[in-house]
């Protein structure tokens, strides 16, 4: 099998326990990870893959070959990547343009999310700009959603003043004027996931149903492993660490769900529970062997 993750300790960990299990397990270099999705969702390599969390959501909607390993592999706070250049704040964004990378980005999906949730933002009032399509080809973006003309860059966009906002996580580029549009963002996020009792998670780990199905030992081996891994590695009291487990993953799944499908991401509801019974049909074991 083939496995894509951008964590070295993750991969190998994983690598480790499916040589015991009595299955390689190759890691694919492929940066960024999500340029992995595509093959992965289309029944292609690799067989085990992180993913984000919305991307997930789309394929389940669309009944994708996939199912959700549930361990978390990227969780971090999301208020922070509404920016600006100029004098704005969140309050004036009714009317102005937002560019993202594409609509169907899990980082812009929570951020939309809390603009509606937390600052009464009518997301149709806004004029929204994306670059790219998603990963999943049977979607497509709301047509309330404008596509920026080929060739152009958010960055340079957001840079040069085309946009008023920008939403971006990784790709912020390095700029002196760029400041967060929410106020207090790291303290607003902190309040935030105290009141919710989870962080906004970014990528999960997800598995072919093809592999699942021929090789659950392995993956289930492949679980333990990285389940342990991220209990090490997560920090005492930390609030964006990752975690694993059905439960612990159905509070922030849920809650992206639910964005989603309010921002026309998902063309139906996805409820957890039914990636839940996927994941444990394809792997023929009970919730409680995934920390249900």
């Amino acid at each position: 099998m083939k496995l894509v993750t951008g964590r070295d300790d993750l991969a190998a960990a994983a690598e480790k326990a499916a040589a015991a299990a009595g299955t390689p397990l190759e890691r694919l270099d492929v940066k960024p990870v999500h340029k992995a999705s595509r093959g992965f969702l289309n029944g292609g390599s690799p067989e085990v893959c992180e993913l984000a969390i919305v991307t997930l959501l789309q394929a389940v909607a669309y009944r994708k070959p996939v199912v959700l390993l549930p361990v978390t592999t990227l969780t971090r706070f999301q208020h922070q990547t509404l920016v600006t250049c100029s004098d704005l704040s969140v309050a004036d964004i009714e009317g102005r343009s937002v560019g993202i990378r594409s609509w169907s980005q899990t980082t812009g999906v929570w951020m939309r999310g809390f603009l509606a949730q937390q600052y009464g933002v009518d997301l149709r009032k806004v004029n929204w700009i994306v670059y790219e399509g998603g990963h999943v080809d049977e979607y497509t973006d709301p047509e309330w959603v404008s596509r920026a003309p080929a060739g152009e860059k958010l960055q340079q966009d957001f840079l040069d003043g085309r946009l008023d906002f920008g939403i971006m996580g990784n790709e912020l580029p390095s700029d002196a004027r760029i400041r967060t549009a929410i106020p207090d963002a790291r303290a607003v996020a902190e309040q935030w996931t105290a009141s919710k009792g989870f962080a906004p998670v970014n990528h999960v780990v997800g598995v072919s149903v093809d592999a699942a199905r021929a090789h659950s030992e392995t993956i289930c081996a492949i679980y333990d492993a990285m389940r342990d891994v991220v209990a090490e590695s997560a920090e005492s009291g930390a609030a964006q660490r990752d975690s694993a487990g059905f439960e612990a993953l159905r509070g922030p799944i849920s809650e992206a769900a639910a964005f989603a499908l309010d921002q026309q991401v998902l063309p139906r509801a996805v409820d957890f529970d039914e990636l839940v019974a996927q994941s444990c049909d394809a792997l023929a074991v009970p919730p409680s062997r995934l920390g249900g």
